[in-house]
């Protein structure tokens, strides 16, 4: 089930409780998104992702956040104890990121994943290959070990097959299917109130997950109406 509302993110998260809510907001960087000011000042947008953070942490088992980094202390300076404490800060890092000529460029996006200490995590559905099984150590757990907090996927530049060209940004589907697979069984709800090109809606339908999709952008949900066949 794939259903696409065109409304504000807040709207969304109130929908229905999810076992999963899946978040990458605009960035607050002046990309051109539809309908959307990404240029805000930097206080109400710092403001306002608090504010998303705390409704989805109401609505929701377990929620990820992709937020660009040079938001990282001013997020974190803000947040109340309850969230704070929730937190496992993770990053996903890529090459092809920024080169500069007199200081270091970025290459990492933070990412981090808010839940109790009650909820699973579901370990063996995201487990990858180790060094020992892929050198032929016998010693080598025959299920792959857990991946670490550094998720190495590559950003979706033009060339990816990925890509859709008509959204100025787009996160690796790999990366959005683990942080799902590690925290949701089959038939479960993912909530994505800033869906944009409809990424966390193709990784559901590939792993057997109902979702949600949200975004303010007629535009937006419109592209997705039409890859999804869903009706208005």
């Amino acid at each position: 089930m794939i259903e696409i509302h065109c409304q504000d993110a807040f709207e969304t998260l109130r929908m229905r409780y999810a076992a999963c809510v899946f978040m990458d907001p605009p960035d607050n960087i002046g990309l051109g998104y539809d309908g959307f000011d990404d240029q805000q000042d930097d206080h109400a947008y710092l403001d306002w992702l608090v504010t998303i953070l705390r409704v989805a942490w109401r609505n929701a088992s377990t929620v990820w956040l992709s937020f660009n980094a040079k938001w990282s202390v001013l997020l974190a300076s803000r947040l109340p104890n309850n969230i704070a404490e929730a937190i496992k800060p993770m990053v996903q890092t890529f090459t092809f990121g920024q080169h500069r000529q007199t200081d270091f460029g970025n290459n990492h996006r933070p990412l981090w994943r808010l839940k109790t200490g009650c909820v699973p995590v579901y370990a063996d559905q995201i487990r990858v290959p180790s060094w020992r099984q892929e050198n032929g150590d016998k010693r080598a757990d025959p299920r792959g070990r857990i991946p670490g907090d550094v998720f190495d996927f590559p950003r979706v530049t033009g060339n990816s097959k990925q890509r859709r060209s008509w959204h100025p940004t787009q996160l690796n589907e790999k990366l959005v299917e683990r942080c799902i697979l590690s925290c949701t069984k089959p038939g479960d709800l993912v909530v994505d109130p800033f869906a944009g090109t409809g990424t966390t809606g193709r990784v559901c339908a590939r792993i057997g997950r109902d979702c949600i999709l949200g975004d303010q952008s007629e535009v937006y949900c419109s592209k997705m109406r039409e890859e999804f066949g869903v009706s208005v």
